[in-house]
């Protein structure tokens, strides 16, 4: 029973052991996999080993195909991959290459070269709408100028009138001031003849009285002047 329990604890530890290996030689492999290509060959059949001899895990990579190269053997020249799907195994190392192969590449460039040109259209597009924009703004510009020289003018005329009017107000303010003063003279005039006829009126109406009066005297003294029948006889 000890000894069991000895074994046991023994293959534990072994365990315990075999297991940071493992996992140094995972981390290991991971930190020098890299993505590598299948070259120019139309298919690569991936292999549970490094030769012909062992088993087909896949019927073939086309040409193209991005995998992770987990391990290479110069001796046997067959390199470890491991495909997007997760299957991991061994294929020729002459099949795989650092870049993607030239119809990628030349797909590539076909679609970089399609952008861009389809970019230079569009700012081709876009120098047309901003050239149409810059004549827009430049004939925006010139018929603004002219409504500024028109406002410009329009102004002036006004300043002109302005003037003009004020030169009237004062010139008018000027004219009911002197028939202001020649209303107060005609009154003081008038006032002065009302005056004069009412002394006038006032004078004839002293003279009447003094005419009738001295007609009253003569009417009494004539009679005494005379000389009388008797007295003419008696002389």
């Amino acid at each position: 029973m000890a000894r069991a329990v000895t074994s046991s604890r023994a293959f534990v530890g072994l365990r315990l052991l075999v297991l940071p290996l493992v996992v140094l030689l995972l981390a290991s492999s991971l930190a020098h996999a890299r993505t590598v290509y299948i070259d120019d060959t139309l298919y690569a059949p991936v292999r549970s080993g490094q030769g012909t001899q062992f088993r087909i895990l896949h019927n073939g990579l086309r040409s193209g195909t991005a995998v992770t190269l987990l391990e290479q053997s110069e001796d046997s020249g067959y390199s470890k991959i491991r495909t997007s799907q997760g299957i991991e195994g061994w294929v020729p190392t002459r099949y795989l290459t650092n870049q993607p192969i030239a119809r990628d590449r030349l797909e590539a460039a076909n679609r970089e070269l399609e952008q861009a040109r389809n970019q230079l259209q569009e700012l081709q597009d876009r120098m047309s709408e901003v050239s149409g924009e810059r004549d827009e703004l430049s004939s925006r510009e010139e018929q603004l100028q002219q409504r500024v020289d028109e406002v410009t003018t329009e102004l002036e005329d006004i300043r002109s009138v302005s003037a003009n009017a004020l030169n009237l107000d004062r010139r008018n303010r000027e004219l009911q001031e002197s028939n202001q003063k020649l209303k107060n003279e005609v009154e003081v005039l008038t006032a002065e003849v009302e005056r004069l006829e009412a002394r006038k009126e006032s004078d004839f109406m002293l003279l009447g009285a003094g005419l009738l009066i001295l007609g009253m005297f003569l009417a009494v003294v004539l009679p005494w002047l005379k000389p009388s029948k008797k007295n003419d006889t008696w002389a």
